[in-house]
């Protein structure tokens, strides 16, 4: 089975991080969230094969990947964004068309506690949910009398608003490849968008009509980090389930310290992620994620967001600075 990952989107809402990284590349408990995905994909033995789908700084994601984990990468380019069903259709030449076989598609900003392998041993195709109060905010699916999706709807608003409140969460499994990839070149040759887009739902929604089979599978660890305020949601929830190092007289029991740190007369508070050679001098932080390289000292910072190799000295305040930055 391969594993697909679109990686390839801009992350505007994650400036100025994103001006010089990969969204992807952005830490969580103390790791790229790109980190968490493949750790996962490969500690389940899933896959044989990861496919990266890359666009902006797409090498930068290549790279980290190669160098971190011992594992066969492939990679496909979306030289233009038109989509998330055009980003999975720029893998298609990755595929052996003569021997579909199952494939598993991962949203990259996205991070899923959930058992992947049991997801996978269903019968039918599966799409990760998960039940929400607003489904208009999302793409929601609609099910028969016998479980089976009938329906997918891409962020219902008017007319179209749905009794359903299965969100999609952005986790599929499905058992054909060449049938998707089949659906997928069908509503791009239609010219069938959704939002100005090629979506991956009017593809499945195709499928359908060519007689796959869907079910869904509920996802209560949904964890989104396609923003700010969900990063910090995401980290909490992640970083208490990450032991704590041993002899840190300073540091909160939620909260993560990377290697060849200096903490001196400090406090690494509540939900703080700090990546490696940091030095923290005279500072208390919560709440917070320090990227690798930084230097902080006589601050308080809270609910920040600070980037790679960033210098700052004698601030109270919550920041939110991209990498090389000094305040």
């Amino acid at each position: 089975m391969k594993a697909i990952i679109p990686v390839a989107g801009f992350g505007t809402r994650l400036r100025p991080h994103t001006l010089t990284k990969p969204k992807v590349l952005m830490s969580v408990a103390g790791k790229p969230m790109i980190h968490h995905i493949i750790e996962q994909l490969i500690s389940e033995k899933l896959v044989d094969s990861i496919i990266l789908v890359t666009g902006f700084m797409g090498n930068k994601i290549e790279n980290y990947l190669n160098k971190s984990f011992n594992f066969k990468f492939e990679n496909a380019i979306q030289e233009e964004a038109k989509g998330l069903g055009h980003a999975i259709y720029c893998s298609k030449h990755l595929f052996n068309t003569d021997k579909p076989e199952d494939v598993i598609i991962i949203l990259g900003d996205t991070l899923f506690d959930v058992n992947l392998s049991d997801l996978c041993k269903n019968d039918f195709s599966v799409i990760g949910v998960k039940e929400v109060e607003d489904p208009r905010r999302f793409g929601v699916v609609e099910k028969d009398s016998e479980g089976f999706v009938k329906k997918f709807i891409e962020k219902p608003s008017g007319p179209e608003v749905s009794k359903s409140n299965e969100a999609i969460v952005g986790l599929y499994y499905l058992k054909n490849s060449n049938l998707l990839f089949e659906s997928l070149k069908s509503i791009i040759e239609k010219n069938i968008r959704t939002k100005n887009e090629y979506q991956l739902t009017d593809a499945l929604s195709e499928m359908l009509l060519r007689n796959e089979k869907i079910v869904t599978y509920p996802v209560d660890g949904w964890l989104d980090c396609g923003k700010p305020e969900t990063i910090f949601e995401t980290n909490q929830y992640l970083l208490k389930k990450v032991p704590i190092k041993e002899n840190s007289i300073f540091q909160h029991k939620y909260s993560f310290v990377g290697d060849d740190c200096e903490i001196k007369n400090s406090i690494i508070g509540e939900f703080t992620s700090v990546g490696d050679n940091c030095k923290i001098i005279n500072s208390i932080i919560t709440n917070s994620i320090i990227e690798s390289g930084s230097h902080i000292e006589n601050a308080i910072i809270k609910d920040s967001i600070i980037g790679e190799k960033v210098t700052v000295k004698n601030k109270a305040q919550i920041l939110n600075l991209g990498d090389y930055s000094e305040c």
